[in-house]
């Protein structure tokens, strides 16, 4: 079935991720997407906000009955994909360009009834200098106009089709060609380390001080330094 329909666009939103999963709990056909031109209650993930001048990014959030595994790798590609190629991928779920976070991706799911909910952010025409400056010394833009949001939701969507479909080995070779994390200083909730790419089932390993190595399946990491910009 194609992503994107039915389609429920709001000027004004609390969160689309949040009205995508009351829809799910509803009922909503796989492939329902909300949008929104403006959100006041964005989420990112471990509990962060995510800001976004009106107009100015793609904010949407897609109901998927029963998703593949490696979700948000698989929608890290296919943004990657849309940005083009100076974009890198920070596991599990950003998309950089310069060491910059232009796209934010945030998985919400339920599995024992059968939904996820995939929210993205692309900040296509954002204007650094409106954004809280807390977060203008990393966040990133495309730069385009505001008209080129409602293209890049049809780009991504096209590009999000199929690889839902493909093989998680076809998923975890794509991530690791755009390995912002891999050789870099890192740190996590409970260490750190050098990235040492992306093992089969799509973790983050991760060789410690002592030469031994790690594999992390969820959390947030933050880069440090490193020769991946």
């Amino acid at each position: 079935m194609t992503l994107g329909a039915p389609r429920i666009h709001r000027r004004l939103t609390g969160s689309t991720n949040a009205d995508a999963q009351a829809l799910a709990i509803a009922g909503a056909p796989h492939g329902t997407l909300v949008t929104a031109a403006e959100q006041t209650d964005g989420r990112g993930r471990e509990g962060r906000s995510w800001f976004s001048p009106p107009g100015s990014s793609l904010l949407c959030s897609l109901v998927l009955r029963d998703a593949p595994p490696l979700l948000s790798l698989r929608a890290g590609v296919a943004v990657a994909e849309v940005v083009g190629p100076d974009a890198m991928l920070k596991w599990p779920n950003d998309v950089l360009v310069g060491g910059r976070k232009v796209s934010g991706i945030l998985v919400e799911a339920r599995p024992r009834e059968g939904w996820s909910v995939l929210g993205i952010g692309i900040n296509v025409a954002v204007a650094l200098v409106e954004l809280p400056e807390d977060i203008q010394e990393t966040a990133g833009t495309l730069g385009l106009d505001a008209t080129a949001v409602e293209p890049t939701l049809a780009e991504l969507l096209r590009r999000l089709d199929p690889w839902l479909a493909r093989p998680a080995a076809e998923v975890v070779r794509a991530v690791r060609e755009r390995d912002a994390l891999l050789g870099a200083e890192l740190e996590w909730k409970s260490g750190r380390g050098i990235g040492a790419g992306i093992d089969p089932d799509g973790r983050l390993r991760v060789k410690l001080g002592d030469g031994s190595e790690v594999a992390l399946d969820a959390g947030e990491v933050s880069l440090l330094a490193g020769p991946r910009p």
